[in-house]
């Protein structure tokens, strides 16, 4: 049967409020120092211009009802044909990301700081709160949980006969690590630099490719089925004047 602990008033004090600031203020830094480390480099004017055919084919798809059926078609075909589409990408001439990517010295040098800037705040950041904060019981969950967590919220702890919902102070360092994207998002703006998740995916390769986005926004445009609104407006007024009268 799982044991109550009571946890002492010290524990939050010196332990979980500490490392919660920390981790905040590990992550600012972490922010601005990577701004400071970013080379300013010119952008693609051939990215820029499919980023903008993007926004406009889906604001295109957005207002569709808003334009006689005529009018959407021609706009379409604008995008979308097969001959000379802006959407349109042929086969043979879809760009390699990753060979783009490599053949920019100034881009492999950007992607390599950013990895930088988050690998060792991160080894430092777990060495010092291995060494200081390991075997602490850190704080308890109001809820009860199922036996599937006690893995990743008492690591560190070996006792089987503590109750699920009690984290440890290791555990606590991985959650403020994964679960503070939302108060970096507010504080320093959807685009900061303090998004592991972007970075391990650039890591991997998985790089922005606009060819497939281009190719995707052709299909969702392809499949639009078109609805003028414009003549159903009087009647919806019609009916609203009707309700109002009566």
């Amino acid at each position: 049967m799982a044991e109550d602990l009571v946890l002492d008033t010290a524990i939050r004090d010196w332990v979980l409020i500490p490392l919660s600031v920390v981790m905040v203020l590990i992550g600012i830094l972490r922010h601005f120092v990577s701004k400071l480390m970013r080379s300013s480099q010119v952008p693609d004017a051939k990215i820029v211009k499919e980023g903008q055919l993007i926004v406009r084919a889906r604001n295109l798809r957005a207002g569709a009802n808003f334009i006689p059926p005529r009018s959407f078609r021609a706009r379409r075909f604008y995008f979308s044909n097969e001959e000379n589409g802006l959407l349109h990408v042929p086969k043979g001439q879809a760009p390699n990301p990753q060979a783009q990517m490599f053949s920019d010295p100034n881009m492999a040098m950007d992607m390599m700081k950013k990895n930088l800037s988050m690998i060792i705040p991160q080894t430092l950041t777990f060495a010092w709160v291995n060494f200081f904060f390991s075997g602490f019981v850190a704080a308890k969950i109001p809820f009860p949980l199922t036996q599937r967590f006690r893995s990743m919220l008492q690591n560190g702890i070996d006792l089987s006969t503590v109750d699920v919902s009690y984290v440890s102070s290791r555990s606590w360092y991985f959650l403020n690590l994964f679960g503070l994207r939302g108060l970096f998002s507010l504080i320093l703006g959807e685009d900061n630099a303090t998004d592991d998740t972007q970075r391990m995916m650039q890591m991997s390769g998985f790089g922005f490719d606009p060819t497939k986005s281009l190719g995707a926004e052709k299909d969702s445009l392809d499949i639009v089925q078109h609805d003028w609104a414009l003549p159903k407006f009087e009647q919806r007024a019609e009916a609203v004047l009707r309700k109002i009268l009566s």
